[in-house]
């Protein structure tokens, strides 16, 4: 494995949707989340993150060390239970013999185990003191509720399937058909949950100091490479007619490195951090997003129905001193 990481970053991550539910609340009929009281468009941390794993599970075949912990029909207690057993089987002597309980050395054993096999562990820490305790790790990367920039309007429409679900159906809908009908309704109602339109704003934070091992999760730059990497082309391999067109339009990077001339405060500098993340990443700070009114005017409407309605503009000169800018996108 590689050395962990020995910056702290911070990044603002920009992603619109057209046409499309970006993520459905299974507590409000699969309607887009939302703000109501400002009626903003919200997009869950959690919904970013499975994105996130699904490109890297993708893009590395779910091979370790880039397996994934969290993944579609998983069966969390049955690794974690693997996870003691190669645990035990690369180090038995460190490991011991399991006399009743679990200790907690190899509670931290397995719990090191899976840091080093599942790329999400790294990455956002994970629960895992259910079944077989490998206890919890705290990561280095989390992320917020991504939030619209402007109030979005949730529709609700009807759709129709010209098919039924089984014979029973069938029988029912020829039996109410009336004799002026050629044949019977076999058509079904559905709904379906969209936005016209919402560019929406995540902010992130990658903290080194989780990253440190043995009491990290030891998240390398090898693993934040493929963080970008995945960041910027989730939404590529995540299509579906619900969601309609979703796109990652801007991933504004802040790396902390430091002011000192000293290499050991430098460092510390670096891993600490040069300025607070709000500095950073708060729209309006050192990005300024506003929307284009002609190019609305241009296109006929009022609000925003399309990212070139917005216009985005760095104030690289506000970045402070310690800190280097990186635009991915």
């Amino acid at each position: 494995m590689s050395e962990p990481i020995k910056n702290r970053y911070d990044f603002l991550l920009l992603f619109d949707c057209k046409s499309g539910n970006p993520n459905g609340d299974p507590d409000a009929g699969n309607a887009p989340r939302m703000d109501p009281e400002d009626m903003h468009g919200l997009v869950s941390d959690v919904a970013i993150k499975r994105k996130i794993r699904n490109y890297v599970q993708l893009a590395k075949g779910n091979e370790s060390p880039y397996s994934i912990f969290i993944a579609h029909h998983g069966i969390l207690n049955e690794t974690i239970s693997i996870a003691h057993d190669k645990a035990k089987a690369e180090d038995p002597k460190s490991y011991g013999a399991i006399k009743g309980k679990i200790t907690r050395d190899q509670v931290e054993l397995a719990r090191q185990w899976m840091c080093r096999h599942f790329y999400d562990v790294r990455t956002f820490g994970a629960v895992m003191s259910t079944g077989k305790d490998a206890g919890q790790v705290r990561g280095p990367v989390q992320l917020t509720f991504s939030r619209s920039l402007d109030p979005i309007l949730p529709m609700d429409l009807s759709i129709t399937r010209m098919a039924v679900t089984d014979p029973k159906e069938a029988k029912e809908a020829e039996d109410t058909t009336e004799p002026t009908q050629s044949e019977p309704p076999y058509q079904t109602m559905g709904r379906k949950n969209l936005i016209p339109y919402g560019l929406y704003a995540c902010q992130g934070f990658i903290s080194a100091h989780f990253a440190q091992t043995p009491k990290g999760t030891g998240f390398s730059d090898a693993d934040l490479s493929l963080l970008w990497e995945a960041l910027e082309n989730m939404f590529d391999h995540d299509r579906s007619a619900s969601r309609g067109m979703m796109a990652v339009r801007s991933l504004k990077i802040f790396k902390h490195v430091g002011t000192d001339t000293n290499p050991d405060q430098k460092a510390r500098q670096a891993m600490l951090g040069c300025a607070p993340a709000q500095k950073l990443i708060e729209l309006g700070q050192v990005v300024e997003i506003t929307k284009d009114a002609a190019a609305m005017k241009a296109d006929g409407v009022s609000v925003p129905r399309q990212f070139s309605h917005y216009k985005i503009d760095v104030r690289k000169e506000r970045v402070p001193k310690g800190v280097e800018f990186i635009e991915r996108i």
